[in-house]
Order: C-alpha cells, then structure tokens, then sequence
C-alpha cells in the first residue's frame, strides 16, 4: 500500500511569515514555483519585520526585475553591501530581543547567501530555514523538474501533483478562488487549504503586529517554540 503523499506547491517568499512555514511543516513535499512570473511589491523579494517598534520593509534589491521576467530570470543587485545593510538593519533592530543571541547565526546564514540570482538566493533562504526548524518535508524547484511550462495555471498544479504522485494538495487560503475540488478528485487527489495560525507573542510595538517575517517570530520566540507553532495550524 502507498503511503499518502501530501504536496503544497508556493512560489519562494523572502523570509516569509509563519504561515508559510506552517504550509511547509504541513506536507511531505514542498515544491518552489520559481519559473513562473515575477510579481513587483509582493512577498518574492520584500518582507516586514519590526525596527523601533514599526512595521518596516526589508527588501532585495534587483536588477532590471519585470513582471516579464520569470523569478529564476531575474538577478539580485550587483552591489554586494545591501546584504551587510540589511544584516546591520536585523542587528540594530533585534540586539535586545530575548532570542537575538540564538537568531543572529540563521539570519547571518540568510542575508549573507552569496547568491547571484534571485531564485537561487531565496532557495538558500528556504533551505536554511528547513534546516534550521527540523522541517521533514522535501524541498524541489520546477525550475529544475517536471518539465510542465506548456501548461498554464490549474493544469499546471495538477500535472506537477500527478508526477509527484501526490494524494493530497495543500494550498494557502488565498488559493480556495483559484481550484476546484472536483479536479483533483478525478485524479484520485483531496484539495485541501491550510488554516494558518498567528498566535500573539511579545513583540517590539505598543500593539502585537501580526504575520511579520519569520525573524521576528524567532527573534522573541526562539527555535523550539517556533518549531512548535509550525506544526498548529490546521487543514481545512
């Protein structure tokens, strides 16, 4: 008998919010959607965490980045010193955070990735981050497998779910628009969304700020108690 495989298909985030990694603690193979369109001012290259006590947008720089232009099409800038930059930004803004002292390590790992394109740095993010929380999942770019552009939207999900023989999708709940039940089950696969949890915890800020980049999360909570959250989200 096969065992259930459950897949979750996300384009690679920036040090993304806790629900993402809840998505990728939720399923047994996590698939990178890294050659399909660049989104301008999304969550690809740009996160929020907290820097005296507000909201502030931690950003890559890029090179001639275009919506015409696929994630794995685009480069980061040649400028090496945003990374330092960035780095001082997590320093200065989380130096008395109770879990600074554990953190700094991962976030020098993250900011530091000598990555020239923009798709490879955000997979040595990821990775870092797996590695880091214990994740069990699988970790696979399409940019590299399935050989599947021909297909567009939907179909594309499914024939990637159909190469992975996987038994259930898991997607983010901004997807529930996106795909109907009924097509998966005509290739014996459940649909199912991820009900992320954003429980509050002492942050920096007079009130608690949800969804923040992973950084902060682990900067107050620490990697146990974060590794713990991202296995309490639920499936709907």
């Amino acid at each position: 008998m096969e065992l259930a495989v459950r897949l979750a298909i996300m384009q690679p985030y920036f040090v993304p919010y806790i629900g993402y990694l809840q998505l990728m603690a939720a399923v047994d193979r996590f698939v990178l959607f890294d050659d399909v369109g660049f989104i301008k001012r999304g969550w690809i290259n740009r996160n929020r965490i907290m820097v005296g006590g507000r909201e502030h947008w931690m950003t890559i720089p890029l090179r001639a980045a275009s919506q015409n232009l696929l994630i794995n099409q685009i480069a980061v800038s040649e400028d090496s010193a945003w990374r330092s930059k960035l780095l001082k930004t997590v320093e200065q803004s989380y130096r008395k955070a109770p879990f600074y002292a554990e953190t700094m390590p991962l976030a020098q790992d993250i900011l530091g990735c000598p990555e020239t394109m923009l798709a490879p740095y955000l997979r040595c993010s990821l990775i870092a981050l797996h590695a880091w929380l214990e994740l069990p999942c699988q970790i696979i770019a399409t940019s590299s497998h399935y050989e599947n552009q021909h297909y567009k939207g939907a179909q594309r999900i499914l024939d990637i779910c159909r190469q992975e023989h996987a038994s259930v999708y898991v997607n983010a709940p901004g997807g529930k628009h996106l795909y109907a039940a009924a097509d998966f089950a005509a290739l014996g696969m459940q649909l199912r969304f991820l009900k992320p949890r954003l429980d509050a915890y002492a942050q920096d800020g007079a009130t608690f700020t949800p969804g923040l980049s992973i950084i902060d999360v682990l900067m107050h909570q620490g990697r146990a108690a974060t590794r713990q959250a991202l296995f309490s989200a639920a499936l709907e």
